[in-house]
């Protein structure tokens, strides 16, 4: 009985993803032509991410772990762990003041309707492609020039292995920070493995816990940045999880 629920739940996703990219998708899609129409195009984004995660019955508390505040009108690389699609959304809800571009994979242009939108207003990357991969850090300080912060998960991806409490970082957060000399904004997500994993058999509405970790100054080692960030949210998922 438990599945079949997680199913109809699963179910009411999907309508609710597809009426509410018809409802604020097209207001995206258009200001989305020009550039200096994105922050009003992100505000619709947000309006998009807070129906997905409400409407699905998720709620969040947020933990200032740091007292460092964000400055106005500042870009930044910001990374958290990845561990549910609904990363996407409670990240969008967390930044109201930084219009915020996602680095993600090219395959989601796929999905009807999302796809148009999403290529709009993500760096798309081909991993399978090294001409792609390495063109990312181009695409983002273009972005970045444009007024947005940069969004990168960067484990890569969400490991198979749901015993991992945190996979390997990627480089490419933490070379984009030192290329361009950008803070790094870090939190850490509690909760969404279990409340709403990749399993579509399994979840259930509920709260995620948020960790605000602060930022990191950018550095001229990219390998140092990366070291720290890791051992930030591995501490905070260990600590309060």
């Amino acid at each position: 009985m438990g599945k079949i629920l997680n199913y109809l739940w699963r179910f009411w996703l999907l309508l609710l993803a597809f009426f509410l990219t018809i409802i604020f998708g097209i207001p995206v899609y258009i200001l989305s032509f020009s550039k200096k129409h994105y922050k009003y195009a992100y505000t619709w984004i947000r309006f998009w991410s807070y129906g997905m995660f409400y409407g699905m019955g998720l709620r969040h508390e947020i933990t200032k772990l740091s007292d460092l505040q964000l400055e106005k009108g500042k870009q930044y690389v910001i990374i958290s762990n990845h561990t549910s699609i609904m990363d996407i959304m409670l990240t969008c809800i967390l930044f109201p003041h930084h219009p915020i571009c996602f680095v993600g994979k090219k395959e989601l242009v796929k999905i009807p309707i999302f796809g148009t939108i999403y290529k709009r207003i993500c760096v798309m990357v081909d991993r399978s492609s090294a001409r792609s991969r390495a063109d990312v850090y181009r695409r983002c300080a273009e972005k970045m020039e444009e007024g947005c912060s940069i969004v990168i998960f960067p484990e890569g991806g969400v490991p198979d292995d749901t015993s991992i409490i945190l996979d390997e970082f990627k480089d490419g957060a933490f070379t984009l920070s030192s290329k361009h000399n950008s803070p790094i904004v870090i939190h850490t997500f509690i909760g969404l493995k279990e409340i709403f994993p990749f399993d579509n058999s399994k979840g259930y509405p509920g709260k995620v816990k948020v960790f605000y970790n602060g930022i990191l100054a950018p550095s001229d080692s990219p390998k140092n940045l990366k070291l720290s960030a890791f051992e930030t949210i591995k501490k905070t998922l260990v600590k309060y999880s």
